[in-house]
C-alpha cells in the first residue's frame, strides 16, 4: 500500500480541495509524492458530526469488542509491512531502526490499552445500596461509573510520526475510553499519517463499528485545527508540539461557548542535577552518557536533557573536558523539517550570543541539508536565576551546563525552574542527604523524577507519567503515556434509583462483568 493523497472522513475516502500539502525528505531536500489538498471547513463539520453520531453506540460497545478493536488496529498497522517503514523514514529523516522501534511501541501501546479495557477497572464502578430504613433520612440507591467524554480531536506530533501521531497515545487512550477520534495529520509526514489512518479505518470496518469512530483530516495552515478544536461536537483534544501552538489552541478550547479539556504537551528542558559524589566518582561515564542522551535523535525528544546543573570545581572541570571531547566526535543528524532546523539554529545562536553564556564545544560540521550540529554551552546559576530566557527550550541537540557555587544555589535553581516533564538526579549514596533536600522541589516541578539515568526514553506501562506542570503540559494532573492516560477522556456519572434493567452493565446486580467494584465502601468482586 502507498499513500494516495486522500483524507478519511468516516468511511469516505476523499481528496481535499484546500491549499496543497507536499511532503519533503529532510535528508535530501527532495519533494515526495503524492500531493494532498487541505481539508475544508465542511470536511471538519462532517467528520465531527459523524463522530458525534457514533459516540453513544461506540462508548457502549462491550469491553471485549472494544479491546478487540484496539488489537485489530495494531494488526492492521503490522500488516502495512515495509511500505510504512520506508515512507516514515523518507518523510522524517529518522533511521530505519528508530522507525521500527517506534512502530513496535505504537502497536504494543494499542495492545496495552486493550488489556486495560478488558480489565474494566477504568470504569471505577461504585455502588452505595439503598438504605430505606436509615434515620433520620433514607439513603437512595446510588451507583457511579465513568463514561467517555465524547468525540476527541487529536493533533499529530512532528517528532514521533507513529507513537505520538495518528495511532499514538492520545488516539489509543481516547479510543480505549470509548471516544470517537478526529485526527489532524501533521504536515511533516502526511503519507505516514494516511497509511496509519487507513489501518485504523480498516479496523473500524473489520469490527463493524460506526463509521464516525475515526476520521483523518489535513491542514495546510491553522484553519482546520482551529475549526476542529472549536467544533461543538468535540469534547476534548490532545496536542503535542510547540508552546506557541499549544497555547493558541488551549485558548480556543477554553473560550468556546462550551469550554473543553485541552491536553497539550509543549515545552521541557528536563534538568539533570549532578551531585558532588557522583560527579567525582563517575566523571567520564557521566559526560559520555550525557552527550549520548543529548544527541539521540538530533535532540528531537521532548525529554532531551537541555540543562545540566552541578557544583563548580575540579570534578566539574573534568566533566566539561570529557563532555566537550565526546561532543566534538558526534555527527550531525538530520532534523525532522526545515522549519525545526531553522528554529534550532536560531535558538542555539541566541545562546551563543548571550553575554553570560560561553560555548564549550560543537559537533562535526556537515553540508547536508537540515542537519543538527550538536552544541554545548555553559553559564552560572546566577545568570539563569536572573534571566528566564536561559530556561527556554532549544528543540534539538543543544544543552546548557550551569555552574553552582553551593548546594543551596543548586536548590534555589531547582525552585526557580519552570514545570518539566522530567528531572534527573545523578547521585551516589553519599549524596542522599543533598538529594533528599532537592526531591520535594523536583516533585513540584516535574512529572517524572529519576535517579542515575538519562531522561530520553519513555516506557509505555502502567506506572509511567509523561506530563508535568506548565509549560511542560497544559494540565499537570494528567499523563499522555501509560495506562492512566485513559482518565483524560472520561467523566463520572451517578445513577440514582435507576431500575436494574436500565442500568449500565457495569453497575447491575450480580456484577455480570465480574468487575472489582466499590460496594458500600468495600472493594468487592
Amino acid at each position: 500500500m502507498q499513500p494516495e493523497g486522500h483524507h478519511l472522513i468516516g468511511r469516505t475516502i476523499t481528496q481535499g480541495s484546500g491549499a496543497p500539502i507536499t511532503a519533503l525528505n529532510p535528508a535530501t531536500g527532495e519533494s515526495l509524492t503524492p500531493t494532498w489538498s487541505a481539508s475544508t471547513l465542511n470536511d471538519v463539520d462532517t467528520a465531527c458530526r459523524l463522530a458525534e453520531e457514533a459516540c453513544d453506540a461506540y462508548r457502549e460497545t462491550s469491553l471485549e469488542d472494544r479491546a478487540r478493536f484496539l488489537e485489530t488496529v495494531a494488526e492492521e498497522i503490522d500488516a502495512l509491512g515495509d511500505a510504512l517503514t520506508e515512507r516514515a523514514v523518507a518523510e522524517s529523516g529518522l533511521p530505519e531502526a528508530r522507525i521500527q522501534g517506534e512502530r513496535g511501541r505504537t502497536c504494543n501501546q494499542l495492545r496495552l490499552f486493550a488489556r486495560v479495557v478488558r480489565d474494566g477497572n477504568w470504569l471505577d464502578a461504585r455502588i452505595d445500596p439503598a438504605q430505606p430504613e436509615r434515620a433520620p433520612m433514607p439513603r437512595p440507591d446510588l451507583r457511579q461509573r465513568s463514561i467517555a467524554l465524547g468525540p476527541v480531536a487529536v493533533f499529530g506530533a512532528s517528532n514521533f510520526p507513529l507513537a505520538f501521531s495518528v495511532a499514538g497515545g492520545d488516539t489509543a487512550s481516547a479510543l480505549a475510553a470509548g471516544c470517537p477520534v478526529v485526527v489532524k495529520a501533521h504536515n511533516a509526514h502526511p503519507g505516514t499519517c494516511e497509511l496509519i489512518g487507513r489501518a485504523i479505518a480498516a479496523a473500524v470496518n473489520r469490527c463493524n463499528l460506526p463509521e464516525g469512530v475515526f476520521s483523518l483530516l489535513y491542514d495546510a495552515d491553522t484553519e482546520v485545527g482551529q475549526a476542529l478544536v472549536s467544533h461543538p461536537a468535540i469534547k476534548a483534544a490532545g496536542f503535542t508540539g510547540s508552546r506557541k501552538g499549544g497555547l493558541a489552541l488551549w485558548n480556543l478550547a477554553h473560550t468556546r461557548a462550551e469550554p473543553i479539556p485541552f491536553y497539550a504537551e509543549m515545552s521541557s528542558i528536563n534538568p539533570v542535577f549532578v551531585l558532588p559524589e557522583a560527579l567525582e566518582a563517575r566523571t567520564k561515564a557521566l559526560a559520555e552518557g550525557f552527550v549520548g542522551s543529548l544527541n539521540m535523535g538530533a535532540g528531537q525528544f521532548c525529554t532531551s536533557p537541555g540543562l545540566l546543573i552541578a557544583r563548580e570545581g575540579p570534578a566539574l572541570n573534568r566533566f566539561i573536558e570529557h563532555a566537550a571531547q565526546a561532543l566534538k566526535e558526534q555527527p550531525a543528524h538530520t532534523m525532522l523539517t526545515p522549519g525545526i532546523h531553522k528554529s534550532y539554529e536560531q535558538g542555539a545562536a541566541a545562546l551563543a550570543g548571550h553575554p553570560n553564556v560561553r560555548e564549550i564545544a560543537h559537533g562535526e560540521t556537515t553540508s547536508a541539508p537540515n542537519a543538527c550540529r550538536p552544541r554545548l554551552f555553559i553559564t552560572r546559576a546566577e545568570a539563569v536565576l536572573n534571566d528566564r530566557a536561559l530556561q527556554e527550550e532549544v528543540f534539538g541537540a543543544s544543552s546548557l551546563i550551569v555552574e553552582c557555587a553551593s548546594q543551596e544555589e543548586m536548590r534555589a535553581l531547582a525552585r526557580a525552574l519552570e514545570g518539566q516533564l522530567t528531572a534527573t538526579l545523578q547521585m551516589e549514596e553519599a549524596d542522599h542527604d543533598d538529594a533528599a533536600k532537592l526531591l520535594p522541589t523536583l516533585e513540584r516541578r516535574a512529572g517524572r523524577v529519576m535517579a542515575n539515568g538519562w531522561p530520553t526514553g519513555v516506557e509505555v506501562c502502567d506506572a509511567m507519567v509523561h506530563g508535568g506542570p506548565f509549560p511542560s503540559t497544559s494540565d499537570s494532573r494528567t499523563t499522555s503515556v501509560g495506562t492512566k492516560a485513559i482518565e483524560r477522556f472520561l467523566r463520572p456519572v451517578c445513577y440514582q434509583d435507576i431500575p436494574d434493567a436500565l442500568l449500565p452493565t457495569a453497575l447491575r446486580e450480580g456484577n455480570p462483568l465480574s468487575l472489582t467494584r466499590l460496594v458500600d465502601g468495600q472493594r468487592a468482586q
